[in-house]
């Protein structure tokens, strides 16, 4: 499971050091896609065949389906780690999350989430106050 908050930068040659606690899981491989929100998404090799999977199984005929798919995989990019725990994030991944320098990597459970640091102190600003007002249909049965 993926779970903090962490700030690390990009160096040169457009890579991230993956934070030390997420390593193990990572280790194997990743793959790194688009994520709402402007931000990149990071899944191990093997959640994402499980995410990948459930994709498998939406209607063909759903258009909407079609459009998330196409948006999500086009921009994927099958990583692995080298042995001080770098990944090269993508010219077009880059561009798309507007990542500068200064990032944030942040724990979402089964995934990790990168984001430039500047959106994502952005985006947790707005969304902590709506935080503390959320009701249980949010996640029926968290609490």
């Amino acid at each position: 499971m993926f779970l903090g908050t962490y700030e690390p930068r990009l160096d040169e040659k457009a890579r991230l050091i993956l934070p030390a606690k997420f390593r193990a899981e990572l280790a194997d491989g990743l793959v790194l896609t688009r994520g709402q929100e402007r931000c990149l998404y990071v899944f191990s090799a093997q959640e994402f065949a499980r995410v990948h999977e459930q994709m498998r199984a939406a209607p063909l005929s759903s258009k909407q389906a079609r459009d998330y798919i196409r948006v999500f995989l086009s921009g994927a990019s099958d990583e692995i780690p080298d042995k001080q725990g770098r990944i090269t994030i993508p010219a077009s991944l880059r561009s798309y999350a507007g990542l500068d320098r200064e990032l944030a990597v942040i724990g979402a459970g089964s995934r990790a989430e990168i984001w430039d640091a500047a959106a994502w102190q952005q985006y947790l600003a707005e969304k902590e106050a709506a935080f503390s007002d959320t009701e249980d249909e949010v996640i029926p049965g968290l609490f």
